[in-house]
């Protein structure tokens, strides 16, 4: 309530108070009588004091003027009593034979006046208590009680906002396209010349705190001409015709005072698209829309009136409000890139103790996503935390923390954290931090922390490099990788997972789900997209998806995003089992310091290289577990020494200045200083190492899978090498797998039985040179090639390399060729009895060899003339041709 109401209710209250003292005051005829009591007059009667007297017989009251005063009516001459009515004749008669030298006797009558009053009174309370709760109810507005159907638009004269352009930072297209509005009505010939019309309408639309309304506040302020302004709820009232009666008052204020310019914040409300209720009935709203239509656009005239309107859901407006004539510009008004974070910080930090030191080009390349408002909220709160430890300069620590309260929440201090929880803490926000730095297709990682903060435990922070409008499908599979590497630090070292990856397995699903339905990025599904989003405009929100494929696709989607999940699984998992020495001595940071920025961590990843771009997966290969303990905490690392805990605080000891070194005795070991930084960094007699981690033999690294192989060998039907067991193994690429797990080990995830672990049981092997029962171990590291080679073609195959005369033409023979009958390709590389790429005859072959089957569909080995004279593998113009040849059972 403001100070006018307030004055307007007290002279309101005073004025009746007023009348009422008036009516009693005027209405009152025994003024100047003193009143007393029966006796008194009485006694007057009896001693013959008495002038005159008059009787009231209706008021039941004797008037005396006396002839002297005395004590008894304390020297008064006029005295009034009272009497009862029973006692009116005595009183009479008394008067009658006091002889006095007159007296009167009065009967009163009411006036009209007063008659006229008292039936009117009533009536008048009870049409003003009605008239106060009906313009309570109707919350106030322009023509008492009736004014219900008037506007609500309150027009900014005095309190016009001195709010500018120039206070408006990171929406500089916005202010541009506002200020030619503002040029225009205050400077309207020049465009008139040229025959341009002013918009009719402008419409800013973006999420919410980018700075809508405070851009209509400095057309507001800048514009010079009558401003209104109204909120689109106020046009939606109990009564029905209550909108539309507004939407036309409120253009006819505009009119009277034009030019002028309208702003309605949220429009939505009252500009939701029509026919889109789900219960039936009769909408209110959809009259006030038509009718806004119509005063916008109609067969009436509107000329200089500029609508503005601002909302945060254009997608639910209707389309005939949106048209050109109505809104003719639609101004997007989003989120700020770096350049408008960095201006909008310098306008809120104007005025503001910010120490010297403070890095708002760093906060702003921190802020990626936040609008206006948050920017301003993480200033304000930075002032606060300053405020609330007695500080007088905001400083970068400051700053800083508020940029966690905004994205995360305050930090939970008075939460009491376990000893082994902090560690899985620890071990989990490390998977995420190493997962992403080795990743290549990802945001560098600025800051991990394992502090409590609104729900969650501890989370690694990725910023931007600079701002993004797209991602790529490696982006993607990196932020899965990411995504699942705390759980696959979880079950690598502590050998079970834990329910501090929902969220992660949620974001996971999201993004794997979005690849596979919106984006077209799944190679088995294709570029479609599948399903369509419901949503009903005036729930505001979606409904749900609607299925518009088949239950067998849906399968394929739920296959194709398990697929995907899990690769990224298993990328993780290979990420982490690599550098495992860097992850303990990432999680033992973490557990002595909480909090690690982005120097801490380049200084620990100084050996972690980035893994080469992944585009897709092809399988998911399998995780085996670790069998390295977790890293110790000082604590536990106090009591195997039997050291107490916590420690208890020692003194310093004061040790004089020494001028020369201490000296050695002699055949004292000399630590150099690289030998004395390793024993150092042992926790207490354990180390980190002991596992190579699949580190490569003699210093060189093989390449990864995902490239080229890191095998000499090539594929099993090359002809430099002949594949099989000499083609790949540990002669090529310098890379040693760990020792294989003994037969029979399988993961152990903590899961319930009968649950198995993907890729498991292992395929027994089948070549020739395995062992019996031993699985084939396949390191975690290995990944299949992420293209397959290329078909082997005839081409490669030169037909002047064979000679007609070899082959007689009468042992060509149809029936000859029986593929069961000859060696099958198994031994065509597989043993290693034939010649490196000799394709000639092996064992047990005394005559020219025949035929044999390729399963690849190329040419055979050894292939024979045709009758016709024609070379194999060309048709009759000469032009290659690829020949199949049909093997076992009818196969190509």
């Amino acid at each position: 309530m403001n100070r006018k109401t307030v004055i307007r209710n007290l002279a309101i209250v005073f004025g009746i108070l007023l009348v009422i003292y008036a009516f009693s005051y005027f209405g009152n005829d025994t003024r100047g009588w003193k009143t007393v009591d029966t006796s008194v007059a009485i006694a007057q009667l009896d001693s013959g004091n008495v002038d005159t007297a008059q009787i009231d017989d209706r008021e039941q009251q004797i008037r005396l003027d006396l002839k002297n005063g005395n004590d008894a009516t304390e020297g008064e001459t006029q005295i009034l009593a009272k009497y009862p009515e029973s006692a009116s004749q005595t009183i009479f008669d008394k008067v009658n034979q006091d002889g006095l030298q007159s007296f009167n006797t009065v009967v009163s009558q009411d006036s009209w006046f007063s008659s006229l009053l008292l039936f009117l009174l009533p009536m008048i309370v009870l049409l003003g208590l009605f008239v106060f709760v009906m313009s309570r109810m109707q919350g106030g507005g322009r023509g008492g009680v009736m004014g219900f159907g008037k506007s609500k638009a309150k027009q900014l004269s005095k309190d016009m906002p001195k709010t500018t352009f120039q206070d408006v930072a990171g929406a500089d297209e916005a202010v541009e396209e506002l200020y030619e509005i503002k040029d225009f009505l205050q400077n309207p010939a020049r465009y008139q010349s040229l025959g341009a019309k002013i918009p009719r309408g402008v419409l800013l639309y973006g999420p919410p705190g980018t700075g809508k309304t405070l851009l209509a506040r400095a057309v507001a302020g800048e514009a010079g001409v009558p401003f209104f302004t109204i909120s689109g709820s106020d046009f939606v009232e109990m009564f029905v015709g209550v909108g539309a009666s507004r939407v036309r008052d409120l253009f006819e204020q505009a009119k009277q005072n034009s030019p002028c310019i309208i702003f309605v914040d949220e429009i939505d409300a009252v500009g939701r698209q029509r026919g889109a209720g789900m219960g039936g009935g009769h909408d209110e709203r959809e009259q006030t829309l038509n009718q806004l239509l119509v005063e916008m656009d109609g067969f009436g005239e509107r000329t200089g009136v500029i609508l503005i309107a601002a909302t945060n859901r254009p997608d639910i407006l209707d389309p005939a409000l949106l048209r050109p004539g109505r809104f003719d510009r639609q101004i997007p008004v989003g989120a700020p890139d770096l350049a408008g974070r960095r201006a909008i910080l310098a306008v809120h930090a104007a005025g503001k103790p910010v120490a010297q030191d403070a890095d708002l080009e760093g906060l702003a390349k921190r802020t990626v996503g936040m609008s206006g408002a948050d920017l301003a909220n993480v200033i304000n709160e930075a002032a606060l935390l300053t405020a609330r430890e007695n500080g007088t300069v905001i400083t970068e620590a400051s700053l800083e923390e508020s940029v966690d309260r905004v994205v995360g929440g305050p930090r939970r201090k008075s939460r009491i954290i376990s000893e082994h929880e902090k560690k899985i803490t620890a071990y989990h926000e490390g998977g995420h931090t190493l997962a992403a730095w080795a990743m290549p297709d990802i945001e560098p990682v600025y800051k991990v922390t394992i502090l409590a903060r609104g729900r969650t435990g501890g989370h690694a922070m990725t910023v931007p490099e600079d701002d993004k409008g797209l991602m790529t499908r490696s982006e993607m599979i990196a932020r899965l990788v990411m995504a699942m590497g705390g759980r696959a630090a979880e079950e690598l070292v502590f050998h079970e997972p834990t329910t501090g990856a929902s969220s992660d397995i949620d974001q996971a699903t999201k993004i794997a789900r979005a690849m596979v339905t919106e984006y077209g990025m799944s190679s088995k599904l294709g570029a479609v997209r599948y399903g369509q989003e419901q949503g009903d405009p005036f729930l505001g929100r979606s409904m749900g998806v609607q299925s518009d494929f088949s239950h067998e696709v849906a399968r394929e989607i739920d296959e194709e995003v398990r697929k995907l999940i899990e690769a990224a699984h298993t990328e993780a998992w290979a990420i982490l089992n690599e550098y495992r020495d860097v992850l303990d001595t990432l999680a033992t940071e973490l557990l002595e310091r909480e909090t690690l920025t982005r120097k801490d961590l380049e200084k620990i990843f100084t050996s972690v290289t980035k893994r080469p771009r992944i585009t897709t997966f092809n399988d998911f290969g399998e995780r085996i577990p670790s069998d390295k303990p977790p890293v110790k905490t000082p604590r536990e690392l106090a009591l195997e020494r039997g050291e107490p805990w916590p420690p208890q605080p020692i003194a310093p000891k004061v040790v004089p200045p020494q001028p020369f070194p201490q000296p050695q005795y002699a055949g004292s070991p000399q630590l150099s200083k690289g030998q004395d930084a390793q024993a150092g960094g042992r926790n207490g007699g354990y180390t980190n190492g002991g596992y190579t981690n699949g580190a490569p033999v003699n210093g060189s690294h093989g390449t990864h899978p995902q490239g080229v192989s890191p095998y000499n060998g090539g594929p099993a039907h090359s002809q430099g090498n002949g594949g099989g067991n000499n083609g790949g193994g540990n002669n090529g690429g310098g890379y040693r797998a760990p020792e294989p797990r003994p037969q029979g080990s399988r993961p152990d995830y903590g899961a319930p039985a009968g649950w198995s672990a993907p890729g498991w049981p292992p395929r027994e092997p089948t070549g020739p040179n395995s062992g019996p029962t031993e699985p084939a171990y396949q390191s975690p590291h290995y990944r299949p090639p992420q293209y397959q080679p290329p078909e082997y073609r005839a081409p490669e195959y030169q037909a002047p390399e064979y000679q007609a005369p070899d082959y007689q033409a009468p042992e060509y023979q149809a029936p000859e060729y029986r593929t069961p009958g000859h060696q099958g390709p198994g031994h065509q590389g597989s043993d290693n009895r034939g010649h490196n790429g000799d394709t000639s005859q092996g064992e047990g072959h005394d005559s020219p060899p025949t035929q044999h089957w390729d399963p690849l569909g190329g040419l055979p080995s050894n292939p024979e003339p045709r009758p016709d004279g024609n070379e194999p593998g060309r048709d009759e113009d000469g032009g290659p041709r690829t020949q199949r040849w049909e093997g076992p059972n009818g196969q190509h």
